[in-house]
């Protein structure tokens, strides 16, 4: 059995194929870790999802903004925007079943016995992993209705830290922002939402959330997604960039997690852009 991980698909169905076609990947025998946005951007977002709903125990995945930015569609609480490729799956015939499916996803898999966890933006520095489990099952529930709305609905000034006098809907929404959008944070864990640039043009005060020095999470391998600007490098052993801008035309990554291989496939690209 093989374990792969791969970076943020958005919608490039047949470059997911491409690469599972390139490793002989085996739903029977083989796993498939996906750090999240699956969806969005790309032209086959329904495809995507499909696929990764029938592959069953086989496929591994976690939530990324693109994921939660749907659920809110599909609630209500927010409107599609420009660039946006969700239509087909709001008006599928399996809308409900796929989007069921999806909500039921964690923010943060954990995996000690393969030695990795893979998350899809980041995890604050202030972190062991035994806590960003706890804060990833205080989170979970809210990204169901109506908890979606406090969390992903509109808000005047969105929480930039996570502290005890947030109410319980601003800290999950704070807490899910770290999971589904962190690149860069102060050591103390205050939040950059607006930046998005590569890792050397980083605000002053700020890092990237893995390159703290105090940095907690060191006991696992850290996959994760989200920071196309890296292209895949982070300069850090234990921690893994799979987003190398599949949905700006560059490529969609797969790592083998026992020897780290990567695998790539060009893509044509969607030249939206994505966050």
């Amino acid at each position: 059995m093989a374990v792969y991980a791969v970076g943020d698909v958005q919608g490039c169905y047949e470059e997911l194929r491409c690469l599972l076609q390139q490793v002989r990947f085996d739903p029977a025998r083989d796993r498939l870790w996906l750090v999240g946005d699956l969806v969005n951007r790309g032209p086959q977002s329904l495809e995507v999802l499909r696929f990764v709903h029938s592959l069953g125990p086989a496929a591994q995945l976690v939530l990324g903004n693109h994921e939660v930015h749907m659920l809110a569609v599909a609630a209500g609480v927010r409107r599609l925007r420009a660039g946006d490729t969700l239509a087909a799956i709001l008006h599928a015939s399996d809308r409900d079943e796929l989007l069921g499916w999806l909500a039921r996803q964690p923010l943060l898999h954990v995996d000690e016995a393969l030695g990795y966890c893979m998350v899809h933006a980041g995890l604050l520095p202030g972190w062991t992993i035994a806590e960003a489990l706890e804060r990833a099952r205080e989170a979970q529930p809210w990204l169901l209705p109506p908890g979606i709305a406090g969390v992903a609905g509109p808000c005047p000034v969105e929480p930039e830290e996570i502290t005890e006098e947030l109410s319980p809907a601003l800290r999950a929404r704070a807490i899910i922002g770290a999971f589904t959008r962190l690149r860069v944070c102060t050591a103390g864990g205050r939040m950059n939402w607006s930046f998005k640039g590569p890792a050397e043009q980083c605000p002053p005060g700020f890092a990237p959330w893995f390159a703290h020095p105090t940095r907690k999470a060191r006991s696992l391998g850290i996959l994760f997604g989200h920071w196309a600007a890296l292209h895949g490098q982070t300069q850090v052993a234990d921690v893994f960039a799979l987003d190398t801008g599949c949905a700006w035309g560059r490529s969609l990554t797969l790592m083998r997690l026992e020897d780290q291989r990567r695998f790539s496939c060009s893509c044509q690209g969607v030249s939206h852009g994505a966050d």
